[in-house]
């Protein structure tokens, strides 16, 4: 209960507006997928910048999580959505006071830096993530891929959950990049440049 009514405080914190409100935004520069050893591995480069309001939940002790999700749909189930494969990555980014050091944590690993600058440029950068294959796949289909960035609200307390709904504050996602595409090669990668 104690800790319920900290969590609720807390979000009553984040309701005040922020005096210095800078924009925050996450953009998919570029996306590159390649097939490798059987498998198809997905690299982004984005560039994603937290508001005045994001920065402070930081400090306060708040773990930001961050989803990258890919996906392939048949084209010619487009209407059923017919999902053949997705990868999808979440990353919690995370500052401790004590050491003054942003972390960033992997499903499998983590990593430290001094600067939150430091950290949301590695966050922006996934390199050879796999892509799940869920139904078989062919060279001679073209299929509908898209990716997305965003700010995973749904792993934040329910209060903060609340407050976002109704605040611009906490909405942080890039655009939804699609495109059309045959699967790539092992000679010939699929390289797609996002939006400027």
């Amino acid at each position: 209960m104690l800790l319920q009514v900290r969590l609720i405080l807390l979000a009553l914190f984040f309701i005040v507006p922020a005096t210095a409100t800078q924009a925050g935004s996450i953009q998919i520069k570029s996306v590159n997928l390649a097939a490798v050893n059987q498998e198809f591995l997905i690299s982004v480069d984005s560039e994603i910048i937290l508001n005045a309001t994001l920065e402070q939940a930081l400090e306060k002790g708040v773990v930001l999580y961050f989803a990258t999700k890919f996906s392939l749909v048949d084209s010619r189930w487009y209407w059923l959505n017919d999902e053949v494969a997705r990868s999808k990555l979440r990353v919690g980014l995370r500052y401790y006071a004590l050491t003054r050091q942003y972390h960033l944590n992997y499903p499998s690993y983590s990593q430290s830096f001094n600067t939150l600058q430091e950290a949301l440029q590695a966050l922006g950068q996934l390199h050879d993530f796999p892509v799940s294959i869920k139904s078989e796949l062919r060279q001679d289909v073209e299929y509908i891929a898209s990716l997305r960035v965003w700010l995973d609200l749904t792993r934040m307390p329910k209060p903060f959950q609340v407050e976002a709904i109704g605040s611009n504050q906490w909405n942080l996602s890039s655009e939804k990049l699609e495109w059309r595409m045959k699967l790539p090669t092992p000679e010939q990668p699929l390289f797609i440049k996002g939006h400027e």
